[in-house]
């Protein structure tokens, strides 16, 4: 042990970097002992910091992005916070966040920001969810007035919990902002409420200009990917929102380990049931733990997808390693 003599100004104490030297006034004199463990590790905190954090993959020149910036970007984190409102945009980490909100669209995330599936892709928080705040209705309107949105979307996390999944407070949200924002068009982006269609229907009933659903990855990968929903029961859902006669949408992410064939099998399949718009971007794996990224796909392997779509039909397809399920999301009502 060593003896260590210093002078504090308050009982607060605080760890000096190497070779960094301070004059410290103080009221009292305070003898403090410490091991020459905790020493060494207070002289060496400086070299630590320098330590790169741990890079589970290293991204690519073509996924470097700015920072979401501007008076736009400010004001809709501040409204967010002040109505305790949820986004994808951030929940999700989304890449384009800063894009979208400065051109009038933003994705709002209702019932709550705890989802009761664990799916290994997704960002969003697990575990048992409080109950549906019908306060978030009013927010999500008013949010869309201030903002001055031109195109919203909405998506929630999954509420199995609830007896009607949550289809019920879909359907009110839809419902105000009809009434309350009949200018601003609106795609939903729903969850599969376990395959049942009479649920879709309530939701369907209150004519979203754009029901979409997304499939995430491809049929093999499925089951390792995400949990309880099935690539059946996704093609069902999509397949009713079709014979309604709303306009259908999917996305699927690359880099899970998919291969070309099954990519292609999968735009094959959504075409089958009456998709008719498709979003493909690059899967970026959150954290460590989650489901571990395979690959980067290229620009140009992209752009190859985008093309086979087009021939394969869709009115819109977005293909890029930055794409997600609401890029671009205005232009697909037309």
């Amino acid at each position: 042990m060593v003896a260590l003599r210093i002078l504090v100004p308050s009982v607060r104490v605080r760890v000096l970097p190497r070779q960094q030297i301070e004059t410290l006034s103080a009221d009292f004199e305070s003898e403090l002992t410490v091991s020459t463990l905790f020493l060494s590790y207070m002289l060496m905190e400086t070299k630590d910091q320098e330590k790169p954090k741990a890079d589970f993959r290293r991204k690519p020149d073509w996924l470097k992005i700015k920072l979401p910036r501007g008076f736009k970007t400010s004001q809709v984190v501040r409204l967010l916070n002040e109505k305790h409102l949820h986004t994808i945009c951030s929940s999700g980490m989304c890449p384009n966040r800063g894009e979208c909100w400065g051109n009038g669209t933003a994705t709002f995330m209702i019932g709550g920001n705890v989802c009761t599936r664990s799916c290994r892709f997704c960002n969003v928080a697990t575990g048992k969810p409080l109950p549906i705040n019908p306060q978030e209705i009013t927010d999500i309107v008013r949010s869309v007035k201030d903002l001055k949105l031109k195109h919203v979307v909405i998506t929630s996390v999954d509420r199995d919990d609830l007896p009607d999944l949550g289809a019920g407070h879909w359907a009110a949200i839809i419902r105000a902002l009809k009434k309350e924002c009949p200018g601003t068009t609106m795609e939903v982006l729903i969850p599969d409420f376990q395959g049942r269609l009479e649920l879709i229907d309530i939701v369907a009933a209150e004519k979203p200009d754009i029901i979409s659903h997304n499939m995430e990855t491809v049929r093999r990968l499925t089951p390792e990917v995400r949990f309880r929903a099935t690539y059946d029961c996704s093609l069902k859902v999509i397949r009713h929102i079709a014979q309604l006669g709303i306009r259908s949408k999917s996305g699927i992410m690359l880099g899970l380990g998919e291969t070309r064939e099954e990519i292609i099998e999968t735009m094959d399949d959504l075409r089958a049931v009456g998709c008719e718009v498709m979003t493909i971007g690059q899967y970026l794996q959150p954290t460590k733990n989650h489901y571990p990224l395979q690959e980067y796909i290229t620009p140009e392997q992209f752009a190859e997808y985008g093309e086979i779509g087009r021939d394969k039909g869709f009115r819109h397809i977005e293909s890029a390693p930055m794409v997600r399920s609401s890029y671009h999301a205005e232009r697909h009502v037309h």
